[in-house]
């Protein structure tokens, strides 16, 4: 309206223009003066103004600082993608690169570790107590293993490792992944392909009284057979003689020191474990223990975690506390024996006494199972 007055003065003429004509060039006049008075860079930004905010900084902070030369997000892409295709082809493709390998943020959904090759194997022996060992190591924290036996290293080395991998649990970098098939100890080819594997692998082996584990192989294998030949049959050619058969496999897998001979061409004894099949009933802790010393783990499992169930006949884990009840192995684990007839073991232990004897040496410690 200001303007319109001024106007009406300066040009005395005006007062003859039409009503539509005077209106038209009122308006006009009104934004000359506004345009004059509030030029475009003064006008205040809206909330949704894509400005960058570099342009909105406060009037103070913006006096400290120096010049900035501030795109908005459309001019930053374009600028942008103008400077890229400057760039020799080389260095587009580096940058590329560094685009497509920058990692992602970590998702909620997403499994913590990575399946990784054992580092720790116990390869035997069968009705030793490798269960037992197994499900006792693997409540320490650091100890992750593959549920069931994978036979890997005797029956599917075709399959290749990285089959063999993909069977292993998801484990941190500071933890253990361990598996368990107490054939490789009598496996001809299990040593040399452990080590052609990685010459680093822990070896676990839990050995017992080779008598009293052939008797408890036969009753685990009667349970399942019904008309399998007599113990006796199979164990001796000429038991009258005394002439042990060494082809029959519950005998030859206590010939421990042959066995361990072929496993020293591959691995330094430093690098297999043994622990006591019997200690491991009498004692679970103390084997526990050193077993945790041979991995290199803190002694987390101890006889706090265990109590003696009398009607197995061996040690169980006590009730964690997500469960409802203790943790004992399953109903083929302390089956009563086959009763054996008193000269039939007599003559066993004068077979195995002199393989005993020699493993003894080999391994530094007498287990005393005369």
């Amino acid at each position: 309206m200001a303007c319109v007055l001024i106007f009406s003065r300066l040009f005395p003429f005006s007062h003859r223009l039409r009503g539509t004509s005077f209106c038209i060039v009122s308006l006009f006049l009104s934004f000359l003066c506004y345009c004059a008075l509030f030029p475009g860079g003064a006008v205040m930004q809206k909330s949704d103004d894509p400005t960058p905010s570099c342009l909105r900084t406060a009037g103070a902070k913006l006096r400290l600082q120096k010049p900035l030369t501030c795109l908005s997000p459309l001019d930053a892409r374009k600028r942008s993608a103008a400077d890229e295709a400057s760039q020799p082809q080389g260095e587009q493709r580096r940058s590329a690169a560094v685009r497509d390998n920058t990692p992602s943020p970590p998702m909620s959904h997403l499994k913590f570790g990575n399946k990784k090759l054992p580092n720790a194997i116990i390869v035997g022996v069968k009705k030793g107590g490798t269960r037992a060992v197994l499900e006792f190591i693997r409540i320490h924290p650091d100890v992750r293993a593959a549920g069931t036996e994978t036979h890997f290293f005797d029956r599917n080395y075709d399959r290749g490792l990285e089959w063999y991998r993909s069977l292993m649990p998801r484990t941190l970098e500071s933890q253990v992944t361990m598996e368990k098939t107490p054939s490789y100890f009598v496996t001809k080819e299990a040593p040399r392909r452990i080590s052609a594997m990685s010459k680093e692998t822990k070896l676990i082996v839990v050995v017992r009284d080779p008598v009293t584990r052939a008797i408890s192989d036969y009753t685990q294998t009667l349970s399942k057979t019904p008309d399998l030949p007599s113990f006796q049959d199979l164990a001796f050619k000429n038991q009258s003689m005394g002439i042990v058969d060494m082809s029959w496999n519950a005998i030859r897998i206590g010939l421990y020191a042959l066995h361990l001979e072929n496993w020293l061409r591959y691995f330094p004894l430093a690098q297999i474990h043994f622990v006591s099949g019997e200690r491991l009933i009498t004692d679970p802790a103390g084997e526990l223990a050193r077993v945790q010393d041979f991995l290199g783990l803190k002694r987390i499992v101890t006889d706090k975690h265990f109590y003696f169930n009398r009607t197995k006949g061996f040690p169980c884990l006590k009730k964690p506390e997500s469960s409802a009840s203790p943790r004992c192995l399953g109903k083929s684990k302390g089956r009563t024996h086959v009763q054996i007839n008193r000269e039939a073991i007599e003559q066993l232990r004068d077979f195995y006494r002199p393989y005993n004897v020699k493993f003894y040496e080999m391994v530094g410690h007498d287990f005393k199972w005369e």
